[in-house]
């Protein structure tokens, strides 16, 4: 006669959890509880992936015994590898969308206005849905009370660009109907990594003294223009390396490879040229060298929070009230320009926005970081 499958978080129901007990048989030798399974669907971009690992705390104190299940794009995935809150992650495929469909979930919470996630949580199994899902007509729709404001923003530009004030932590909670308290991103290193970080510190010369100003020089491809110039950046490496007392290192992923030869050709051995293509987990090994990172609201701008740095950031396309910098950083922007935020791929004015950028200001702030925090040894 069948024994009754355990609801442990260990058992698989392929292999015994120890050599030495069976589990089946005689009962969880050592139960850990799965409580209120929660699926969480994040597929869009890297940075918002990061971003919503904030949100676990809250689900945590909401839910304190509960297994948190996460879909996410293959991309992202690595992302979310090592975080001691998430039980198991799954890369947006054909199989994981099957496997998932077959569990039936407490809650699904759906970040994305994406068709793609909206259909996943519509397919899923669950008694309370919340975020966005799709409609009979195929468009997307909130599917709980909490959704309607960040619904909200993305039909109203004059809500999202001029009159809303809040985070995206902040309206993300309330989506997810949970009580918001600020929290940072989560973001693990493994043991591995950390030594990586060590070796790769001695192997380019960084000692605990030196003060250390990471530059993230590109971004998406899907919105180039929040990037600043070449020329940009190099009149502000040339002016840090002016006070002899920086090092700098130049950051990034594959599409900025090319981008970062072109600054690094002026300088060359004067500044530190980390490599592009090696993943985001040994990305984030590289940031993790920097005191402070000047950055646009990009993948590696959320990186950098999550690994807990100054950040010094302009923003010009996207929006600056959403970001949070948990008093680690400055944020640049006009607010008298009137185009922007404008969240366009293409600029009708000739990039005000990323001309009028006060790069002074980011060299005040440099200094100011290491004079205020960080004093020279």
């Amino acid at each position: 006669m069948p024994k009754e499958i355990p609801k442990c978080k260990k058992f698989t129901g392929y292999k015994p959890c120890y050599s030495d007990h069976n589990c089946w048989e005689d009962g969880c030798k050592d139960n850990i509880p799965i409580g209120t399974k929660i699926l969480i669907i994040n597929l869009d971009a890297m940075g918002d992936v990061l971003m919503t690992t904030a949100q676990l705390p809250l689900l945590k104190k909401k839910f304190p015994e509960s297994t948190i299940f996460w879909i996410t794009s293959p991309i992202a995935s690595p992302l979310l590898f090592n975080n001691p809150l998430i039980d198991k992650v799954f890369s947006c495929k054909v199989e994981s969308i099957s496997i998932l469909q077959n569990i039936k979930f407490d809650y699904v919470l759906n970040v994305d206005k994406s068709l793609i996630s909206c259909s996943i949580l519509n397919s899923a199994k669950a008694e309370n849905k919340l975020g966005f899902g799709l409609n009979e007509d195929g468009k997307i729709i909130p599917v709980n009370k909490g959704a309607f404001y960040n619904y909200s923003l993305g039909m109203d530009d004059n809500l999202k660009f001029r009159i809303n004030k809040k985070t995206g932590q902040e309206y993300l909670a309330e989506t997810f109907e949970l009580d918001f308290e600020k929290h940072d991103y989560i973001f693990e290193f493994t043991n591995e990594e950390k030594e990586f970080i060590d070796n790769y510190k001695k192997e380019i010369g960084i000692t605990q003294n030196d003060l250390v100003v990471g530059f993230n020089t590109g971004c998406s491809n899907l919105y180039p223009n929040k990037k600043m110039t070449i020329e940009q950046h190099q009149y502000l490496i040339e002016k840090l390396l002016e006070n002899k007392k920086y090092k700098i290192l130049l950051l990034g992923g594959p599409e900025d490879t090319e981008r970062n030869e072109q600054i690094y050709s002026k300088f060359n051995d004067e500044i530190i040229n980390t490599p592009t293509n090696l993943g985001v987990r040994r990305g984030a090994c590289f940031e993790d060298l920097t005191d402070v990172i000047i950055t646009g609201d990009s993948f590696g701008m959320h990186l950098g929070i999550a690994l807990k740095k100054y950040i010094i950031v302009w923003f010009g396309v996207s929006c600056w009230a959403e970001i949070e910098l948990y008093n680690r950083g400055v944020k640049l922007f006009d607010e008298n320009l009137e185009c922007s935020p404008c969240w366009k791929k293409e600029c009708p004015y000739d990039l005000e926005c990323i001309k009028n950028i006060d790069l002074n200001i980011m060299l005040d702030e440099v200094d100011k970081y290491f004079e205020d925090v960080k004093p020279t040894m």
